[in-house]
């Protein structure tokens, strides 16, 4: 068995892991590529875990991405390998096929949030429903909004530009990580970035990352805009990318995780923990500090998703431990 730190190359066995397996549908399976990630295999065995070790945890992405009749060696050799190296294992965005899993073999498992999507076969948006996001998408546009897909290479420079400013108006805060997109390395052949400009200058964009399985499409990751910009910005630049996504036949457009939201006792499993349960709606209607998750929330539901994915976290124990939350958003950069 090994564990290894390593960058991202189109050619990872990462890669191929979250193309091949995709049995618990995890629309953020994209995010295993992420540069800084460490993975953990067995000789001999399909598939691959992908964590980041943060103080004495282990903070595991998903389940194992893993044949079905390895996905069980995979999980055990790394329970194993994390006690040996002394850390404790949580596990981040587990969809509901391995939060049964692992509830099964004795984590705590509880809703942390949920991920949206639209189908895009027949979205439209005609109706009423939609007046005020086209209200908003008309004012960027008259306001000279132009938007372009491109290669990233070719717009570092704006790209900089953007995140400075909008890393600005957060009062300095850090680049996340981890559980969001990146731009940039060799993994970026595979995403796709549309940009927004006025007058030429850059004033937003979003990265879209592949999604696979049976809801493939791609995955709204992520979207930055200079603060002083227009109205309108994002969603212009995403009805955009959704035309030429359905231009091209793609299914489904992903909107990504966002914690505390989506929450509900029916997608909650045997052996929960009830306090976690409690702090997760807590989080939701008092935690804007820890993380904008109304406000995430607010822009997902403008695009009437028609479909909720719960996901879930899993402590390696008996009980759910607020230590290895809180090391969950360490491994982002939150703080």
């Amino acid at each position: 068995m090994t564990a290894t730190t390593t960058e991202t190359v189109t050619d990872n066995p990462v890669l191929d892991a979250v193309r091949a397996h995709t049995a618990s549908e995890h629309p953020s399976a994209f995010l295993a590529l992420n540069s800084g990630n460490s993975t953990f295999t067995v000789p001999g065995a399909d598939g691959v875990i992908v964590y980041r070790r943060t103080g004495r945890w282990a903070v595991q992405l998903g389940g194992p991405f893993a044949a079905e009749e390895d996905y069980g060696t995979l999980l055990d050799a790394f329970r194993g390998h994390v006690r040996d190296e002394g850390l404790r294992l949580v596990g981040i965005q587990l969809q509901r096929a391995d939060a049964e899993r692992y509830a099964k073999l004795g984590f705590t498992v509880n809703q942390v949030g949920a991920s949206w999507a639209v189908s895009l076969g027949e979205f439209t948006l005609r109706g009423t429903k939609f007046m005020q996001l086209r209200n908003k998408i008309s004012r960027a546009l008259r306001n000279g909004l132009q938007i372009q897909e491109v290669d990233a290479g070719d717009v570092a420079d704006a790209i900089a530009t953007i995140d400075q400013a909008w890393l600005g108006s957060k009062g300095g805060a850090q680049q996340l990580e981890f559980l969001v997109g990146q731009i940039g390395g060799e993994a970026q052949a595979h995403r796709r970035l549309f940009v927004g400009t006025i007058d030429g200058a850059p004033v937003a964009y979003i990265s879209y990352s592949p999604v696979y399985g049976s809801r493939a499409g791609w995955m709204h990751d992520l979207s930055r805009r200079i603060p002083e910009g227009s109205p309108g910005l994002m969603e212009a630049i995403n009805a955009h990318a959704i035309e030429v996504f359905r231009a091209e036949g793609v299914e489904w457009l992903h909107f990504g995780f966002t914690p505390f939201t989506g929450l509900d006792a029916s997608h909650e499993l045997d052996g929960h923990s009830p306090a976690f349960q409690w702090l997760m709606h807590a989080l939701w209607a008092e935690g804007a500090a820890l993380y904008p998750a109304q406000t995430q929330l607010s822009y997902k539901q403008k695009w009437a998703p028609d479909l909720l994915i719960p996901e879930y976290v899993a402590f390696d124990g008996p009980q759910a431990s607020l230590p290895g939350f809180a090391h969950v958003f360490r491994a982002c950069n939150a703080f």
